[in-house]
């Protein structure tokens, strides 16, 4: 991987693509996506994470942040290392999910892959870590993560997205708190 997509400043303001390997849509149940709140939100409070904006669609997460202490690299592999293992193991002692061999099949090729991966991957190594430096550049990615949901035909408007923070834009209660820009 080039280092064109990195975290470079670790006290800058980065739009952050998290992927499930083989784009499987893990967050098609609301169980995972509440894993993935949860896990945000302890990150805000104990690890300094300010999230600005972000939405959870079926197999990745897009979002906003920054870090309050210089250590955004360091909060987001603790964010992904905690959620792949919540998500797996909920995967596997869950008796209702009817995709759980196909899914636990899926992240154990990916592991074969990944020297950093013992048995099983659920997120891809990258976060197309993209740095906002400007106004312009916060807005565009903002309107992109607001309206994922629209396009992917989900929903008529940005705000009627529960796991989105259009809704605290909008004013309406949301799945998690952010800072608004």
């Amino acid at each position: 991987m080039g280092d064109s997509y990195q975290i470079k400043d670790q006290e800058g303001l980065y739009f952050l693509t998290c992927q499930v390997v083989g784009w499987v849509d893990v967050f098609s149940r609301e169980i995972y996506r509440s894993i993935i709140i949860d896990s945000l939100g302890f990150c805000q409070k104990h690890k300094e994470l300010k999230i600005y904006a972000y939405v959870i669609m079926t197999n990745h997460l897009h979002i906003i942040a920054q870090s309050g202490i210089g250590k955004l690299s360091d909060t987001l592999r603790d964010f992904k290392r905690y959620t792949s293992n919540s998500i797996m193991n909920e995967i596997s002692e869950n008796v209702q999910e009817s995709r759980k061999s196909w899914m636990e099949m899926v992240f154990q090729y990916y592991a074969k892959f990944n020297t950093r991966v013992q048995q099983r991957q659920f997120w891809t190594h990258e976060n197309h870590a993209v740095e906002l430096t400007s106004n312009d550049m916060i807005d565009s990615r903002v309107n992109y993560i607001h309206n994922n949901p629209v396009r992917a035909g989900w929903v008529e408007r940005p705000e009627d997205y529960l796991y989105s923070s259009a809704r605290n834009y909008c004013e309406l209660p949301g799945q998690l708190e952010v800072d608004l820009i």
